[in-house]
């Protein structure tokens, strides 16, 4: 039989409920924005410590939402009187008061230590982090275009919990590791600002409920998916050549580093990881920007690498052939027998020939077509006969293809 305080407690619930039919009073419902904050406070596993059954399986989810104190005592629904459990638990708590209100409201706490415990990690590596954030990343990426994106609203309703608790998971884990992300003084050069705008979604995205996703402020920043190799962006090229020669080196130095397809039309670095091959492209900005930061790659320009393309994608367009001297030095390249060297100088001048120290017979090419043939110095034409090389501007690197080609 009922125990005292369960008889009290029923006799409670019995009378508010007598009382709400003479007033025909219903029920409340739970707010939309306090079942957001349990499904991600709970991680999407029971929050009964002993249990933690796993509530999303298939294509639904078995949790529910339990009321500490008896909603007939009080009528609270806020987020502090509520938690999520599986129909066992709940049933036990409910039905049998297997669990007493003291264990119960102690369940929330644990589940918050646990949480942050496990989630708030610190990691050595931007790569460590990328393998825990990434099947998150994945997963919620998977939903949102399986049932958002094609109109599934049902099934959107019941896995946006997903989303929920992976989100919670992604901004412990991204608030614990800040230092590991690449940052620039300048918002639109800095990937640690798309962590800051994701956190700021996920706070939203936790708070607010709509079925109109343009009411939102702060949408989900596509650029994070790109920076944990989830999915690349078409962004503008890094400019600075040398900082994608560096990471060649490094690469080669630790027998990482594949190809680099500079000629294409979309550009890519190919770079083994473990025993898979990741294709990373040139344009996938935020990506290739957290790969120069992790291998500290970053330098300073002296050559454009949109320059350098246009002229590399000039010569194939000819059918003609050409390899790179060194994997390590993308402005050198072989073409007939010759020895090409691309420089960007808006003027360039004998002194910046000297400092070159071509071999004969190598062939120079000023990428900077802004001063048209004004961008070579008489006297660097001067001294070039006298080193044997041949100085072009961009006209005469066309004249030079054409003549090839013709050959």
């Amino acid at each position: 039989m009922f125990g005292q305080t369960s008889a009290i407690i029923m006799y409670r619930c019995i009378k508010v409920l007598y009382d709400w039919g003479n007033n025909t009073m219903s029920r409340e419902s739970i707010s939309e924005n306090t079942k957001r904050r349990l499904y991600a406070e709970s991680m999407g596993r029971c929050m009964n410590p002993e249990c933690q059954k796993e509530l999303f399986i298939g294509d639904g989810d078995i949790a529910e939402k339990a009321h500490i104190v008896p909603y007939c005592e009080g009528a609270d629904n806020s987020y502090e009187n509520l938690l999520i459990l599986c129909p066992n638990c709940h049933t036990e708590f409910d039905k049998i008061s297997k669990f007493n209100l003291e264990q119960v409201k102690g369940w929330k706490q644990t589940r918050k230590e646990k949480l942050e415990k496990v989630f708030c990690r610190k990691f050595a590596s931007f790569k460590e982090l990328e393998n825990v954030v990434a099947p998150l990343l994945h997963e919620n990426k998977s939903i949102f275009e399986n049932y958002y994106l094609n109109d599934e609203k049902k099934l959107w309703d019941k896995f946006e919990g997903k989303i929920l608790t992976n989100n919670k998971k992604l901004k412990l884990l991204l608030e614990t590791n800040l230092d590991l992300i690449q940052r620039h003084r300048e918002k639109d050069y800095s990937n640690l600002s798309y962590v800051y705008s994701f956190m700021a979604h996920v706070d939203e995205f936790e708070a607010t409920r709509t079925d109109d996703e343009k009411n939102r402020k702060v949408l989900f920043p596509e650029e994070l998916n790109s920076m944990f190799g989830v999915e690349p962006v078409n962004k503008s090229l890094l400019p600075s050549i040398e900082s994608l020669e560096c990471l060649i080196m490094k690469l080669i130095e630790q027998e990482k580093f594949e190809e680099v397809v500079l000629d294409d039309d979309n550009p890519y670095i190919k770079m083994k990881l473990g025993e898979k091959t990741e294709t990373v492209f040139l344009q996938d900005t935020p990506r290739l920007r957290q790969i120069y930061y992790e291998y500290g790659c970053f330098r300073s320009l002296k050559v454009r690498l949109d320059s350098l393309i246009f002229a590399l994608k000039y010569i194939k367009s000819r059918n003609i052939n050409y390899k790179f001297i060194n994997q390590g030095n993308l402005r050198e390249v072989m073409i007939k027998g010759k020895k090409m060297i691309f420089v960007y100088e808006y003027c360039l001048s004998e002194a910046a020939l000297q400092q070159l120290l071509p071999e004969e017979k190598s062939i120079i090419v000023n990428l900077h077509n802004w001063n048209g043939e004004s961008c070579i110095s008489q006297q660097a034409y001067e001294l070039a006969k006298e080193m044997n090389v041949v100085l072009f501007t961009m006209k005469g690197f066309y004249r030079y293809i054409n003549e090839i080609r013709r050959k």
